[in-house]
């Protein structure tokens, strides 16, 4: 099974490798993905996370997906001393950094419900696999044509955050400016919740987010700083010349 989507404002391609699965896992994949970016989009007037950032909900009212999502903000922010900050002064609450893979992880969950143990999601270059193993390379920060490293991933998640898609998108919630002392940091992870919020939690903190990475429970890290010097964990997943292309 293979099937693409555009949801959330970026590709989401699945592949199912099992036998058997029958269409409607992919259709409940797809259709969480878009419940998802209804209900929490800062840039949907009538999302549930915009009527709480205008008060028209109040935090007890909103759905307890939204306070999961929130609770992660919250532990992530004070994690970091501020850096990450999803209630930046002047600027509308945006917890988009965490619900990408939060959602994604719970779509990948979905299809393990359904019984795919060989998939692999791709969420805008963010991963999540099962079965295996997988090969994921990491686009180059400053060469769209090149990857500047390939890993290898049997069950578990990958997430990049770098300035090269969106530029300067990232900002320090210490100082409200561009996060700059990186260009790009992966994080592997057992799940996209954790990999794709510590990528760019890190990345938010600058040159000191790949050691604050690092240390994070379970994350492997692979980064390039400002100064163009790859930092790489040792338990980073490196793969080796054969296995599945993802």
């Amino acid at each position: 099974m293979h099937r693409v989507e555009h949801v959330m404002g970026f590709p989401v391609s699945l592949r199912v490798d099992d036998e058997g699965i029958p269409p409607s896992a992919a259709d409940a994949v797809f259709a969480w993905l878009h419940e998802v970016d209804a209900r929490f989009s800062p840039f949907k007037p009538d999302s549930e996370v915009c009527r709480l950032d205008r008060g028209e909900l109040s935090a007890r009212d909103t759905s307890a997906d939204l306070r999961e999502v929130l609770d992660l903000c919250e532990e992530y922010r004070a994690a970091t001393g501020g850096a990450f900050d999803v209630r930046l002064p002047g600027r509308g609450l945006d917890p988009c950094a965490v619900v990408k893979g939060w959602s994604v992880q719970r779509a990948a969950d979905l299809l393990r419900a359904a019984g795919a143990t060989r998939f692999c999601l791709n969420a805008g270059g963010d991963v999540v696999t099962a079965g295996g193993p997988w090969r994921v390379g990491v686009r180059h920060p400053e060469h769209a044509d090149k990857l500047c490293t390939v890993l290898q991933l049997t069950d578990g998640a990958v997430a990049t955050s770098a300035r090269y898609e969106r530029g300067d998108h990232i900002l320090d919630g210490r100082t409200g400016r561009p996060a700059t002392g990186l260009l790009s940091l992966t994080v592997v992870a057992s799940s996209l919740t954790i990999a794709d919020t510590t990528a760019t939690a890190a990345f938010a903190m600058g040159a000191a987010g790949v050691e604050w990475a690092s240390d994070r429970p379970g994350c492997e890290v692979f980064a390039v700083d400002a100064e163009r010097r790859v930092l790489r964990t040792p338990g980073f997943p490196v793969a080796p010349a054969e296995s599945r292309a993802a």
